[in-house]
């Protein structure tokens, strides 16, 4: 390992392929690619060496062929991103809802993209399913997979991806025989999968409106063509299916219906077609991140600086209220004054009609809920840094006088460096919220809020308390089924810690004190405190005392053993 460097807790194994998370000395979270048989090397150098040439925003960027030396025993291998998120896989298992049809679509042009700028270099991928198809929790599409991509030549006689994984093209039989023709049936299966939650059988596929009857019918011809058994009735190209996209998005039966009065003027009739004509000019909508009770906030790419960035849009019911959105804009103002590498960074205010927005930093990790939802508790080892940075974030916008008042696991983001980072500053105090749960729920907030008395800094280092015992245990620290419930267990202070080491426990007790005096005078002196905590756990780790920090680490490792395409 290079000076500096240091391994990361992640890592994938499958039959062919390894990929351990590094972390270079940039901070950077990179995917040490290797094969676990010496055989395969020349095949792995292959996949370097394309992977190298290519340049698309779904394939992860290669950086470096990490050989061999005399002395090492890792490598050879090479350097990509590393991808967090989920497969679709493990999306369709972890959930039993169907997609919605426009979150199809959208995997559908982000892959199709893909796998046409592929075939316009002569390639194919061959084994496009479930598992290889990475969905990160910003929206953002990744393929993976790529070994299987490599051209016949280069990779070892008789390997072929394992069928249980890998959906089977109908003229195949039992050979696997890439082509473009077989990549689009695929990408097709994909869509069906995501629209009734099971995978096709090749060659007796059902139409997808059997399985899912509520699929609009040109959604419904576009799949069922690119599953028909005979290639010659699929799309001429991966190219022709996506301008068939393109058209379906365009019709009033699917997309916008009703934007245009006869007099010209817009109507809007969905929270999407609001965003896009008031933004149109200057950003382009990619998909859904999230919503809450102020807004709801969006993928989209700032058209003029050619980036991506994460779009805020208040609610029509709050943008209504004159005062409240020239509060949020002065709260908005003076949190675009925070610099601190734990605080997400505003860009820009502006409003359009009744529609009003402001642009911040898109964090591609998604949120600590999403992350706790995705891979379950987190260890200690993993989170403390975290607290601290978010501890010292609080210290700075306390001293310019603003509290957060909505702390909780979904205002946590996560960038793609790991690092968390406190979002939606000021948005309850802007909007004159003095009782939680009206940002959506009262299981962070302190009890002054829930009774709606007068709240300070020690409500937002409550919600840090109880933020910890949920990234830790993945359960909420007072339970309660309303607001009601979780006043009562918090004034009896009834929270379980006796699970903890002693050192933390006793932090918790101080931060959960029901009465704002008793607890951490600022995030300061809970930041200083906090560091004692990880000295005395690290200290029990090492003596090996503490049978829970053993549980947490086997459930938050990270490791993923898949035995699957490789």
């Amino acid at each position: 390992m290079p000076p500096d460097w240091r391994w990361g807790l992640g890592g994938v194994y499958t039959p062919y392929r390894h990929a351990h998370e590094v972390i270079d000395s940039l901070g950077r979270s990179l995917a040490l690619v290797t094969a676990p048989d010496p055989a395969h090397h020349a095949w792995l150098f292959a996949e370097a060496r394309h992977l190298a040439l290519r340049n698309h925003p779904s394939i992860p960027t290669t950086y470096h062929f990490w050989q061999q030396h005399v002395g090492s025993r890792r490598g050879p291998g090479y350097l990509r991103r590393w991808i967090t998120g989920e497969t679709v896989g493990e999306r369709l298992r972890r959930s039993a809802e169907r997609e919605t049809v426009p979150f199809t679509l959208r995997l559908l042009r982000a892959i199709g993209s893909t796998l046409a700028y592929l075939h316009d270099s002569g390639g194919q991928h061959g084994a496009i399913s479930p598992e290889t198809v990475y969905f990160t929790p910003t929206g953002r599409v990744w393929l993976l997979g790529w070994q299987w991509a490599v051209p016949a030549e280069e990779r070892p006689a008789g390997i072929a991806p394992d069928a249980r994984w890998c959906p089977f093209v109908p003229e195949w039989g039992t050979q696997w025989q890439p082509s473009a023709t077989a990549d689009q049936w695929q990408l097709g299966a994909l869509a069906f999968a995501l629209l009734t939650g099971e995978m096709p059988m090749a060659g007796s596929t059902p139409p997808i409106r059997y399985a899912r009857p509520d699929t609009p019918a040109t959604v419904a011809e576009l799949v069922d063509r690119m599953l028909a058994p005979d290639p010659a009735n699929r799309f001429s190209s991966i190219a022709g299916m996506l301008r068939r996209i393109e058209r379906i998005s365009g019709t009033a039966a699917l997309a916008f219906p009703g934007t245009e009065q006869a007099s010209g003027e817009h109507v809007a009739v969905s929270e999407e077609d609001r965003l896009r004509w008031a933004t149109g000019d200057d950003y382009e909508v990619l998909s859904p991140l999230g919503q809450g009770m102020y807004g709801s906030v969006w993928r989209v790419r700032d058209l003029s600086l050619e980036r991506e960035v994460a779009l805020k849009m208040l609610h029509p019911s709050v943008a209504r209220n004159a005062t409240a959105v020239a509060r949020f804009r002065r709260e908005a103002q003076l949190a675009a004054q925070l610099q601190h590498p734990a605080i997400v960074p505003i860009f820009a205010w502006d409003s359009k009609g009744d529609v009003n927005w402001y642009i911040m930093e898109l964090e591609e990790e998604g949120s600590v809920a999403d992350l706790v939802k995705r891979q379950g508790p987190r260890p200690f080892v993993e989170i403390a840094p975290q607290v601290d940075a978010v501890l010292d974030g609080l210290a700075v916008a306390h001293g310019a006088g603003i509290i957060h008042r909505d702390l909780k696991p979904e205002n946590i983001l996560i960038d793609r460096y790991r690092r968390w980072r406190i979002a939606d500053f000021g948005i309850a105090n802007a909007l004159g919220s003095q009782v939680a749960g009206a940002s959506g729920t009262p299981n962070f907030a302190a009890p002054e809020q829930l009774l709606g008395e007068d709240q300070g800094v020690g409500t937002d280092l409550f919600a840090v308390a109880g933020i910890v015992i949920f990234t830790l245990t993945g359960r909420v620290p007072f339970a309660g089924e309303d607001g009601r419930a979780i006043l009562a267990a918090q004034l009896a202070g009834r929270v379980d810690l006796e699970e903890f080491p002693d050192a933390l426990a006793a932090w918790l007790r101080r931060a959960l004190s029901p009465e704002p005096a008793e607890r951490f005078a600022d995030a300061e002196t809970m930041r200083a405190a906090w560091r004692q905590v990880v000295r005395s756990v690290s200290r029990e780790e090492r003596r090996g005392q503490s049978g829970f920090w053993r549980l947490v680490r086997r459930l938050g490792a990270g490791l993923r053993d898949r035995p699957r395409l490789g």
